[in-house]
């Protein structure tokens, strides 16, 4: 772990959030051994959507496509405060995204220093069009702690294969943005972390990506494999280096390259709430089609561990390659 980013997150740890992590993990562990539904503790870990609308027309994403099957919409501050004070005590992160750019959402510095002030390790993820320099301050007097910056491709041509719409160079100049800001604000945060979405389109550049990402001096470049829809019979967008595919060829088709296992940690650590308040199991759940319950309703420590939950994990345990937002997870 990064010297920078461990400073960060142990300033947030509490003794209550460790005991938490740990009761989660031996209720998972216990209902692995058993196979019986289990869930003890709060989930540590949690993504809130701060709305799902995008400046970008990506081909793999629901939102850039326009057949995300919910409704449009931010969410409100009273809810979000609502959400972050029944999670406070527990939560070692937060991450606040899930469909669409985050930076839409007029108030989302609000939400970042909500969080902040509750001790929460906060992250979210930009395509990186909104990192003006004004923008870039209200960034730092966020308190946000992680942001990541999508940047799939070195050149235009590349990048806007699949970044439709968008414009290298603004990334570009708004990532130098940040990084200037926060050197002359001598501030150890945000974190900056590139990630390089690899794609059939732009996997021959992930060595001048290498070279960019230090020559612009972010803290960390990751690689992430791409999830296609219609993996199946797409020759577009899969890579041909296996090493950043979640795919493989079999019989001229594409399948899953790992085995769907009757488990998922991350059903137990973490859940996912839209912005208009629904529990959702995991960010595969991009139409909320298995919603436990809506905060509007209920507290969110009920609805993670209520029947519509058990009846979920207990079919995840025994027969998860039936659950169809299961089938395309790199878990």
């Amino acid at each position: 772990m990064n010297l920078r980013i461990f400073i960060i997150f142990v300033k947030k740890l509490s003794f209550w959030k460790l005991i938490n992590y740990l009761k989660v993990l031996f209720s998972y562990f216990i209902s692995i051994v058993i196979n019986v539904v289990w869930r003890s503790g709060f989930p540590f870990s949690m993504s809130v959507e701060p709305n799902n609308t995008c400046n970008l027309k990506c081909p793999e994403c629901p939102v850039g496509l326009g057949v995300l099957k919910r409704k449009k919409g931010s969410i409100n501050e009273e809810l979000y405060h609502e959400i972050i004070d029944q999670s406070a005590k527990y939560l070692l992160n937060l991450f606040l995204y899930f469909q669409g750019e985050p930076f839409l959402n007029k108030n989302i510095f609000r939400l970042i220093e909500y969080a902040d002030r509750k001790k929460i390790f906060v992250t979210t993820s930009t395509n990186g069009h909104f990192l003006s320099t004004d923008n870039c301050l209200k960034i730092l007097n966020s308190g946000i702690d992680k942001l990541i910056i999508s940047l799939d491709g070195t050149t235009q041509d590349s990048y806007s294969k699949y970044r439709i719409n968008g414009n290298i160079d603004v990334v570009l100049e708004g990532i130098r943005n940040l990084v200037s800001i926060r050197k002359e604000k001598k501030s150890l945060k945000p974190y900056i972390e590139l990630q390089f979405l690899v794609l059939k389109t732009n996997e021959h550049q992930i060595h001048e990506v290498k070279r960019l990402a230090k020559s612009l001096k972010v803290d960390k470049l990751s690689f992430k494999s791409a999830q296609i829809y219609d993996f199946e019979n797409d020759n577009q967008f899969i890579p041909e280096n296996p090493k950043y595919s979640r795919y493989k060829k079999s019989n001229e088709k594409w399948i899953l390259k790992n085995k769907i296992k009757n488990r998922c940690w991350r059903l137990w650590n973490s859940v996912v709430i839209t912005w208009d308040g629904n529990i959702l199991p995991c960010c595969f759940d991009k139409d909320a089609e298995y919603s436990f319950g809506n905060i509007r309703d209920s507290d969110v420590k009920s609805i993670c561990k209520n029947d519509s939950f058990k009846m979920f994990a207990n079919k995840l345990l025994t027969i998860r390659k039936e659950i169809d937002i299961c089938k395309n997870c790199s878990e």
